[in-house]
């Protein structure tokens, strides 16, 4: 009986025949997940990681905590130091410093008509002013300045440098203002011309300001301002104050 042929042939020793190509593996199992914190996504070839932000944002508002809590702290030390500062001011009652212009010393005057429409005045008086702390801390005095005036022309000025003042004290302060040939013009030069030959008077004015701060363990209070208003009368042939009437943030002495 004829055997039929097949693709099959036995081989020695019971091997069967390997087949060609060989099989190929069972291809792997797609990988796992990501981790929650990393998410990997391929573009065009790149490999771009997009990590979760659980952790930056706990730092984020870790650091607003921390920023809010010396924001408070530092708001309740300037509170608590204001608040010491106001109880102390209360507690002292401060007063303002008192000026007060004692003495108008004239050491020259002299007009020298230029023409009968014109004349120039020269002028060099001492002014002494008597600086009066009725309070029981000190005073700083920042720098002030006084001008003289003649009908409210502004003829020459002096400035005072600043000083500290201890506590119930008075102390003399001393500025000199020098007028150097100032030119004045038609009827305030008749005026004065006519004042000083035949009644022997010259009225000028002295304005000032002078701030003042009050010091308190070596805390500086706001500016005080004391302003300065004298009226004096110079004789110029006895070179010499016939007058002084003064003024005082309203007050007249």
């Amino acid at each position: 009986m004829t055997t039929p042929r097949g693709n099959h042939h036995p081989q020695p020793n019971g091997e069967r025949r390997r087949q060609w190509p060989p099989p190929q593996p069972p291809a792997a199992a797609p990988e796992a997940a990501a981790a929650p914190t990393a998410v990997a996504a391929n573009y065009n070839g790149y490999r771009q990681y997009h990590p979760t932000t659980p952790a930056r944002s706990s730092s984020s508002a870790s650091f607003k905590g921390c920023c809010c809590c010396l924001f408070l702290l530092f708001s309740f030390l300037a509170l608590l130091v204001l608040a010491v500062v106001l109880v102390i001011i209360l507690a002292v009652k401060p007063k303002k410093p008192q000026f007060d212009l004692e003495q108008v010393g004239v050491q020259y005057m002299g007009i020298t008509p230029n023409s009968p429409s014109t004349a120039s005045l020269s002028l060099t008086i001492r002014l002494l002013f008597a600086a009066t702390n009725p309070n029981k801390v000190g005073i700083r005095y920042g720098q002030s300045s006084f001008t003289v005036m003649y009908r409210g022309i502004p003829l020459g000025k002096a400035t005072v440098p600043g000083f500290f003042q201890q506590p119930h004290s008075t102390r003399q302060v001393i500025a000199t203002i020098a007028v150097d040939r100032v030119n004045l013009l038609q009827a305030d030069a008749a005026d004065l011309i006519r004042d000083a030959s035949l009644n022997d008077r010259v009225d000028l004015r002295v304005l000032g300001d002078v701030a003042a701060k009050i010091r308190v363990i070596n805390f500086d209070s706001p500016a005080v301002q004391v302003s300065v208003d004298c009226a004096i009368v110079i004789s110029p042939r006895k070179q010499s104050l016939t007058y002084k009437q003064c003024g005082f943030d309203g007050l007249t002495v």
